[in-house]
């Protein structure tokens, strides 16, 4: 069923999901709304503004050579006017319209901001592709190449684009003052290009010296303290924008509010961040992305208080420090996270070039914070984004207020609150196996309806894939796909999904998972790893799934179970897009190649089910993989139909993926 967000139907299923707290300050948020229309007080005069949250002496020389020639290469593209945004090729960002749709071609409209319908592909155009230039992430790029070589021109064309955004821009008017994860983001922004262009003549006159500037600056904090993130929405939005208000609270706390908002963004932040987070470390939206997203907006909050001196609560570093151990624990051999729930792509500070390894400069700069732990998996990457930002973080150990916290003795494997096991065998066999809840929230708005299903991967190499994301608005097929239970590794019953979808945000009901088993344990002597699970979200029946990895073997062994009536079953193997598979009855050859090197498996697959291969089909969608939001592409889909029925032993299919070599 497609639903789309913004209908009548919608609206009532979303009120449906949030509590009475949150429906009296969305009431009051309207209010608000309505009144600002007509009333939008002018930023307060400042005076002798000074910007002091410089980069200590030093810093840029400590970016390496390779990761600085990365930078200019990206700088000098875009210098150029080429960029890349979720699939889309620009060639226009020398001079870019900053309410255009490169996808579409449509602009979108002009107005009071609220009245803007950002939902409405067909009004607005692609609303990701037209926020994504916004942030201005692209600028802290130029301004970075800046810092680096001193080169005037690169300055010079963030000053000409800042200009001309504000001047397109101004309070309240248009698509780019709908979204608070939008207003953070760019306000953090702000504060890097202020900070890297700090050798440039021009600086001063165009942030502190600049009425225009501190207009901006000042109607952006007003908003954000304004309309925060609310109940069932408050999940990754809201620390984007505690963490923009924040630094820009630090950096530009030169406005009478400035005390007050930076407080009330530290609250935030400290309350959030804890909320968002299992005491594990992982995500509780469980979408990998956003537990990068967040901790990259953490680190860069942190670097703001301790560059202004400002004292932050113990329980935020320690956040970042459990974030840190947890994306060690779970990476695969090349560095590589699970692929799971919703990504966007989105980032919270960028500051590198292109081929920049995302989880490897978290990893490093986690190092240089909080200091490694043997077990870590070694970064051999370089980046910009570490060495800044650990010039300006205190390292913990140095912390003297820091809560003593003992960390993982050796390497997790099952993280029990957020249901993640991962299963690790020779060959760099790595295998991810989902028992946790059905997102984060009410709504679990970037979840997927993936209870139970396994990821696989052969050194780094995606076998059994999780398709990914591709998009959020204006596709709803393809949203609906690649987030249902038939695009993910896992089991379907009388064709549905295990969760209830009430729009492409929004989760009505949700399947209840629950680990039996989890034995993780040192398997490098030629043991077995177990890992056993079911949920509860086909009703009246039950499906248990069991994972076995015999190390001595390099095998994979994926038991499903249906407990309850005779029912219609489909079970999904997705490939990675760089397999090759030869389907013959119900086993599957696989080959693919790994650094010029031949590499296969074999897939013997349930014999009561009907197997047939598919690749690249668009009604319905199936055989799909999307490596980034805005890109797909064909990928090998085995799907094996026919019934299950617990009554009369007829429920338990047994797959087994065995590696050669």
């Amino acid at each position: 069923m497609t639903v789309n967000s913004g209908s009548p139907g919608w609206y009532l299923r979303r009120l449906s999901r949030m509590g009475p707290r949150e429906v009296a300050g969305r009431v009051g948020d309207a209010v608000r709304r309505r009144r600002w229309r007509s009333a939008r007080p002018d930023c307060p005069s400042v005076t002798g503004a000074r910007f002091t949250a410089v980069l200590p002496a030093g810093t840029i020389a400590a970016v390496s050579p390779d990761a600085a020639k990365r930078l200019i290469a990206e700088a000098d593209r875009l210098m150029c006017g080429h960029a890349e945004y979720f699939g889309v090729v620009r060639d226009d960002l020398a001079d870019p319209d900053w309410w255009c749709d490169p996808k579409t071609g449509r602009r979108a409209p002009w107005g009071y901001a609220f009245n803007v319908p950002y939902r409405n592909e067909d009004a607005v155009g692609d609303i990701k592709q037209i926020w994504e230039l916004s942030r201005h992430q692209y600028l802290t790029v130029l301004a970075a190449a800046y810092a680096i070589t001193g080169d005037e021109r690169y300055a010079e064309r963030v000053a000409a684009h800042l200009r001309s955004w504000w001047a397109a821009n101004p309070p309240l008017r248009g698509v780019h003052w709908i979204s608070g994860i939008e207003l953070g983001i760019r306000l953090l922004s702000w504060v890097w290009i202020r900070r890297l262009l700090d050798g440039w003549p021009g600086v001063a006159g165009l942030f502190e010296g600049n009425p225009v500037a501190l207009n901006q600056i000042w109607h952006h904090q007003r908003w954000l303290a304004a309309f925060p993130s609310r109940g069932s929405s408050a999940n990754n939005h809201v620390i984007a924008e505690a963490a923009g208000q924040f630094a820009a609270a630090c950096a530009f706390g030169w406005f009478p509010s400035s005390a007050r908002w930076r407080a009330g963004a530290l609250r935030s932040l400290e309350r959030q961040l804890r909320r968002n987070t299992f005491d594990s470390g992982l995500n509780r939206e469980l979408a990998t992305e956003y537990h990068g997203l967040v901790l990259e907006l953490g680190l860069a909050a942190v670097a703001e208080a301790d560059a202004a001196r400002v004292p932050v609560p113990a329980s935020i570093r320690l956040v970042l420090l459990r974030m840190t151990d947890a994306l060690a624990a779970v990476v695969d051999s090349r560095l590589r996270p699970p692929r799971q729930g919703d990504a966007d792509d989105g980032h919270g500070l960028v500051v590198d070039g292109t081929g920049t390894d995302r989880w490897a400069s978290l990893l490093a700069t986690g190092d240089a914070v909080f200091g490694r732990l043997a077990w870590w998996p070694e970064v051999t990457g370089t980046d910009v984004r570490t060495p800044l930002l650990a010039a300006l973080i205190r390292p913990y150990a140095n912390i003297a207020a820091a809560p003593v916290v003992t960390r993982p003795p050796s390497r997790p494997g099952h993280f029990a609150d957020a249901g993640l096991t991962v299963l690790r065998g020779p060959g760099e066999i790595w295998c991810r196996c989902d028992g946790g809840p059905h997102g984060f929230l009410s709504i679990a708005a970037h979840a997927h309806a993936d209870a139970l299903s396994v990821e696989v991967r052969h050194d780094g190499v995606d076998v059994l894939a999780d398709p990914g994301t591709f998009c959020y608005h204006g596709q709803p097929e393809w949203r609906q796909y690649f987030r249902s239970t038939l695009g993910h590794n896992t089991l379907q019953v009388d064709g549905g999904d295990q969760s209830v979808s009430g729009g492409p945000f929004l989760w009505t009901r949700h399947a209840r998972s629950r680990v039996l088993t989890a034995d993780t344990s040192d398997t490098s002597d030629g043991g077995t790893a177990r890992w056993c699970a079911e949920h509860d979200g086909y009703q009246r029946s039950v499906h248990r799934r069991r994972v076995e990895l015999a190390t001595a073997k390099q095998e994979l062994t994926v038991v499903d179970e249906v407990r309850g009536p005779r029912r219609d079953v489909r079970l999904a193997f997705h490939l990675g897009p760089a397999i090759a598979a030869d389907l013959a009855g119900n086993r599957a050859v696989l080959t693919w190649a790994r650094d010029g090197e031949g590499r296969s498996a074999v897939l013997d697959l349930p014999g009561q089910l009907s197997w047939r291969a598919h690749r690249g089909e668009t009604d319905p969608p199936l055989g799909w993989y999307s490596a980034g939001f805005g890109r797909k592409e064909p990928a090998t889909t085995l799907v094996g139909t026919g019934f299950a029925d617990g009554t009369a032993l007829l429920g338990e299919f047994t797959t087994v993926l065995r590696f050669h070599g």
